[in-house]
């Protein structure tokens, strides 16, 4: 099991460590959008190539409900971050992208735990996209919220708080495919994958095109094309 928490850790470190570089690096808001559309681009990558590989066994009506109860986990979380900070000027927006990050984080996490519990090869593409994008996707929000007055501690500890929860997912996953037969992650994936495309839409590629211009349209095919390169 400590190999699965572990695995779910690292694929996910990437988030806290973006909450330490915002405070050492000034980061232009041009530069922010485009770092946002790369990483738009490196998470529908992950989605297409990745995630929907891992929902193989699903009926196409199961593999539909579950992304729907992925994008409503998203909006519902989204929903109670408006309500919490006030939108776009109190903060709203930017942890919109925190929420998706946490929908996306944690059943890729049990993924992981799942696949090293039933002994699966770990695919490395997916674990390097899932490295990749976390970067964009977590330095983005968090230029943002230290911008709006987050000390670091609040936002490395934010952060922290995802990570922990995707290690004990990475566990709970792993704890689950070894005590029960026929258990794999393809609602997971499901789950996330619609998850993700929710908060893509409406709170990061908003995001980027508002700090970063047009220019956003290349980033987003750079952040596509990238991991598949490195793959």
């Amino acid at each position: 099991m400590l190999n699965a928490v572990l695995l779910g850790v690292l694929a996910q470190s990437a988030l806290v460590i973006s909450g330490f570089i915002v405070y050492w690096v000034k980061l232009p808001p041009r530069f922010i959008g485009l770092l946002a559309g790369f990483g738009v681009g490196a998470l529908i990558e992950a989605i297409a190539f990745d995630l929907v590989a891992e929902t193989k066994d699903l009926s196409s009506g199961q593999f539909g409900l579950w992304m729907l109860i992925g994008a409503a986990v998203f909006l519902a979380g989204d929903a109670f971050i408006d309500k919490r900070f006030g939108g776009e000027s109190g903060g709203g927006q930017a942890m919109g992208i925190v929420v998706g990050s946490i929908v996306d984080g944690v059943p890729e996490s049990a993924i992981f735990g799942i696949q090293v519990a039933t002994h699966f090869p770990i695919s490395m593409g997916f674990l390097a996209a899932v490295f990749i994008s976390n970067f964009p996707q977590a330095l983005a929000p968090s230029a943002d919220l230290a911008k709006s007055g987050w000390k670091m501690g609040k936002l490395v500890g934010m952060w922290a708080l995802v990570l922990v929860a995707c290690g004990v997912a990475s566990g709970l996953g792993y704890a689950l495919a070894s005590s029960f037969s026929g258990v794999n992650g393809d609602r997971m994936a499901a789950l996330a994958a619609g998850g993700l495309l929710a908060m893509i839409s409406d709170s990061m590629m908003p995001f980027a095109v508002e700090r970063g211009g047009k220019l956003v349209a290349v980033a987003v095919v750079l952040g596509f094309c990238l991991p598949l390169m490195l793959g």
